[in-house]
């Protein structure tokens, strides 16, 4: 819904309320301590090879952007060069670098890496070490998976490392210490195992037990992420994320997932995106008005590009802050990662090579960052994170637009009323206006006066 009048966070003068000056910053935390340059960050992707095999350009591209990314589930448990002692990690290949890539490009303070944890990481301790050995502040509770039911799993292609995942705790089918198991693998009968991790049983005390055990290991900021599941859980979610004073909450609807599910399972499950978002917007509401403390929330299901941003935004305003998205960056890095190996190979296609050969001239942020970056930092960028970096500043001007055309001129301002609802049943389940009958009051008023 846009409109032509007057304007939010900017004076209503038609030479400053211009597109390009929108601020898409965000602050939040309990101490507002984590600044966002835009409105999104990845909300957890973790031991599956589609994602180790990008980190690299997901890590740097999120870290120049000043966008946060989350280290998803089980990637202590999948290092093969983990050291764990009595059962806790003590030392990591995988993590470590994981960290450090993010670090290492992190600008003026923006952004923020998150390491999220199931049942295998809390028992190997592998947030604490994150917070005592390599500094991380924010750490995640994971309430199951945002894309399934069951927790998560990756195949397993080698005998040797689906035993040592075995002899880590995770459940491995078929059990790779049978003997028939160990023959029949090895005779060609079956290529892969599979590594599923346990579902989580959640209450209350073991709830608020976790998070105090977090802050007196030197959490800063706590997040909890959860799924599609039935409203009296979300309810939970937002119940137990007020009382314990939780920073962020996710809430990711189905299905999703980078396809490593049961497809059916991630298709027919759990409470779909907007009906999910829309009682998450009525229950954080209800604790609001009783004064209650919330946080920050986020949405995520699907977002790909700005005007869904900006529907998110606008559907669980003023609560929600950001919005999550796994699938869509990762394919902007694989992308971008694609099309740097194929000029080096002198392979570019031709719906590419019609942009140019090189960095500069197929990347539209290239010359921008070089110039800030300089040429020697520049040239070390994989070609992965400029792909990242350049479709988050797609999003970033797609999303300056249409906040302009709301006369919304920083994420704040961004209101219930910026979007319509095109059917009834849409308005009856979000409580959003149907779009007839937007402005009815202020229609009569200009009208009748």
């Amino acid at each position: 819904m846009g409109t032509i009048v007057g304007a939010y966070g900017i004076d209503p003068d038609s030479d400053k309320a211009i597109f390009p000056a929108v601020n898409l910053e965000i602050a939040f935390g309990h101490d507002k301590g984590i600044k966002y340059r835009y409105p999104w960050h990845i909300p957890g992707i973790g031991s599956t090879n589609i994602a180790k095999n990008n980190w690299e350009g997901l890590a740097i591209g999120s870290a120049l952007a000043g966008t946060g990314l989350t280290i998803g589930e089980n990637v202590v448990g999948m290092d093969p060069e983990a050291v764990i002692k009595n059962g806790r990690v003590v030392d990591t290949a995988d993590l470590k670098r994981r960290v450090k890539l993010y670090k290492d490009h992190q600008r003026d303070g923006y952004g923020a890496i998150i390491v999220q944890a199931n049942i295998e990481d809390t028992r190997l301790g592998a947030q604490e070490y994150a917070i005592d050995k390599l500094g991380v502040e924010c750490v995640e509770l994971k309430w199951g998976q945002g894309a399934k039911d069951i927790g998560g799993e990756v195949k397993i292609g080698e005998l040797k490392k689906a035993q040592l995942l075995h002899q880590r705790g995770y459940i491995v089918l078929p059990d790779p210490t049978d003997p028939a198991v160990i023959k029949a693998f090895e005779r060609g009968a079956f290529k892969e195992f599979e590594r599923h991790s346990r579902v989580g049983i959640v209450t209350e005390e073991s709830f608020a037990k976790r998070v105090e055990e977090l802050r007196n290991a030197g959490a800063k900021y706590i997040f909890l992420k959860t799924g599609a599941y039935r409203p009296a859980d979300l309810a939970r979610a937002v119940l137990f994320s007020s009382r314990y004073k939780i920073d962020l909450l996710t809430v990711d609807g189905a299905g999703g997932g980078t396809g490593m599910s049961p497809w059916r399972m991630m298709n027919e499950w759990g409470v779909p995106p907007v009906y999910l978002h829309s009682l998450l917007y009525q229950y954080a509401k209800r604790l609001s008005d009783k004064g209650e403390h919330l946080p920050a929330l986020a949405v995520a299901s699907g977002f790909v590009f700005e005007d869904q941003i900006f529907k998110g935004l606008a559907l669980g305003a003023p609560f929600v802050k950001l919005v999550g998205m796994a699938r869509a960056p990762i394919a902007a890095a694989m992308v971008g990662k694609t099309i740097g190996r194929t000029m080096d190979e002198n392979q570019i296609p031709v719906y590419v090579e019609r942009f140019g050969n090189s960095k500069d001239e197929i990347f539209v942020t290239a010359s921008a960052l070089r110039q800030e970056l300089g040429d020697e930092e520049f040239e070390k960028l994989p070609t992965g994170a400029l792909g990242l970096y350049t479709y988050y500043e797609r999003l970033a001007q797609g999303l300056r637009q249409l906040m302009a055309g709301s006369r919304k001129f920083a994420v704040e301002y961004i209101a219930r009323d910026d979007i319509a609802a095109l059917t009834r049943e849409a308005a009856q389940v979000s409580g959003i206006q149907y779009v007839m009958e937007v402005d009815q009051g202020k229609v009569e008023r200009i009208l009748s006066s």
